[in-house]
């Protein structure tokens, strides 16, 4: 059991996560906005996270795995569940059993899905994946051409989307973005009427021509700025504050942390936080990330180590850091885009890691 007083705190902001939602729903309007949520929401907390979205309006929501789809189905029976691991063998009954929509990654995929449908005795939507230039999932170019010369390969199939992936979106004037738009009009134009979704979080940003009839957005949802070079058109979702354990004085000369990797130059006060690489606080952060403390910037010292960081707390007034105090490790004032930045990696790293052992405070939307 957590107790709060003794804990590092993560809070999440619902309401955030809500309007960072409708902020997307709006822009792409009239495509539908669906809600990514893999990966336990972003590491933010699914349980919490997608009752808040459907809520709000949404109807359609993305996981990566089975297990992810079935944990939302019996979160949330009467939402739509999309499975962006497609359908491997053995589980067509499961995706029929419990109303989850496969993603169809190649033709193989869409004819057992054809095949377990027609068994049943039932159609069932399924989304089809192509794949136009990231590599990765997706029919490729030569089963696309197969399906364009047939598009009968899809008979049988209740199609609700044709989707893509984007492999640069964040970098609005790199010329893959130009060349898989156009792959992916061309398919579409080879299966009148169906419908497509391209644009995930950055490429809602890129304009209504990417937009098509569904938009996915994930990690903007959760606070990750979406525009990488430009100022953050979504609010900010978590705040985490660290736990301070200790404060010290060390003297000049002396080394702080693990391998002594960081030396102090003057006589210094260190303040220890209870948090560390356990719990998702990237070691890569090591005399690199910062905090605040009634709005001061503080600077980590020495190496992040499993269960604690410690930040030269010098010259803040007296009794503003003391144990048992908090301070802000992740929030307005430093990002979790700005502890990817110094980390060498990108938000969605610095949520998907946060761990279990934060005390947890969901606020907003619904209350």
């Amino acid at each position: 059991m957590q107790t709060e007083a003794a804990c590092s705190i993560l809070t999440i902001d619902l309401t955030a996560v809500t309007d960072n939602w409708r902020l997307l729903r709006d822009r792409a309007a009239p495509a539908a906005c669906a809600a990514v949520v893999k990966a336990d929401a972003y590491g933010l907390g699914i349980e919490q996270v997608a009752p808040a979205l459907a809520d709000a309006g949404c109807t359609l929501f993305f996981v990566a795995t089975l297990d992810e789809g079935l944990r939302l189905r019996s979160l949330l029976p009467q939402v739509e569940v999309a499975v962006l691991g497609g359908l491997l063998p053995g589980t067509a009954t499961i995706f029929l059993r419990d109303r989850l929509i496969p993603v169809l990654n190649d033709l193989g995929q869409a004819a057992r899905w054809r095949e377990e449908t027609a068994k049943a005795g039932r159609r069932a939507p399924a989304i089809l994946h192509v794949d136009t230039g990231m590599n990765r999932l997706g029919l490729d170019p030569a089963e696309t051409a197969l399906l364009t010369a047939d598009p009968a390969l899809l008979d049988g199939i209740d199609l609700s989307y044709v989707m893509t992936h984007m492999a640069c979106p964040d970098e609005p004037a790199h010329p893959l973005n130009a060349l898989q738009l156009a792959r992916f009009r061309a398919v579409l134009a080879a299966l009148p009427g169906a419908k497509g979704s391209l644009a995930a979080s950055s490429a809602i940003f890129l304009g209504p021509d990417h937009h098509f009839d569904l938009v996915r957005p994930g990690a903007a949802l959760y606070g990750v700025n979406p525009t990488p070079g430009a100022p953050n058109p979504m609010r900010q979702a978590v705040r985490l504050d660290g736990r301070v354990l200790q404060v010290r004085h060390v003297d000049r000369g002396e080394g702080v942390g693990y391998g002594a990797s960081r030396t102090c130059d003057k006589p210094s006060k260190i303040a220890t936080v209870a948090t560390g690489y356990a719990d998702g606080y990237l070691r890569a952060l090591s005399n690199r990330g910062s905090a605040r403390i009634a709005g001061h910037d503080v600077p980590m010292i020495g190496r992040v180590s499993m269960d604690l960081l410690t930040f030269d707390v010098t010259g803040l007034p007296e009794g503003l850091v003391h144990p048992g105090g908090l301070v802000e490790l992740l929030g307005e004032g430093y990002t979790p885009d700005d502890a990817a930045r110094d980390a060498g990696t990108i938000g969605y790293e610095i949520l998907t890691s946060l761990g279990g052992r934060y005390a947890r405070r969901y606020i907003g939307a619904g209350e």
